[in-house]
């Protein structure tokens, strides 16, 4: 119950809305979007008193800031819908990871070919990797070859973010989706 009070304590509503809003003159706009005109606080909060609304400071950067008048729980709720709705429509581009090795046989290959290009359907990018195990170090040409080969099968689907390099006992590629 107290994590619940920390969190409506952090998510503190920062909009200026009738008695919070600051002493001085503002340009006020009425609920059908004509000028009314440039009010004191005390008027303005009249006003909207007068007509049933809330008064909202909607640009304090202004000389004199612009308050209009609405009903602030349905604005709220119409800011809430939109952020919701686009977070919805957000796509999160994720990192997956393909596991190569320097003497991977054919059908392997292609197992792990496939995966690699569903994750770039789908808008992912792709982490090739090839680690090297005791003595294959020294052969890192061979895991180059094979990475060379793997980015040359995946052709057109991909381009390449980041050119195979080694890294420790690990070599390393990233490729990235086209936008087609």
């Amino acid at each position: 119950m107290e994590v619940d009070c920390i969190k409506q304590v952090r998510q503190k509503n920062t909009d200026l809305v009738n008695e919070t809003i600051p002493y001085g003159e503002f340009l006020v706009i009425d609920e059908t979007g004509n000028k009314v005109g440039i009010l004191s606080r005390r008027d303005a909060l009249k006003l909207a008193q007068e007509r049933e609304f809330d008064i909202v400071v909607v640009s304090p950067d202004s000389k004199p800031m612009v308050a209009k008048l609405m009903d602030y729980s349905k604005y709220r709720y119409e800011q809430q819908r939109k952020l919701r709705e686009m977070k919805k429509n957000q796509h999160v581009v994720d990192i997956k990871e393909v596991r190569l090795s320097p003497t991977i046989d054919t059908h392997d290959f292609d197992t792990k070919l496939k995966q690699a290009l569903k994750f770039l359907e789908k808008g992912d990018k792709v982490k090739l990797t090839i680690r090297f195990f005791g003595r294959m170090i020294t052969h890192s040409d061979v895991g180059m070859k094979v990475m060379e080969r793997f980015i040359e099968a995946v052709g057109s689907n991909a381009t390449v973010e980041s050119k195979p390099k080694m890294d420790g006992r690990n070599m390393i590629a990233l490729l990235t989706p086209n936008n087609n």
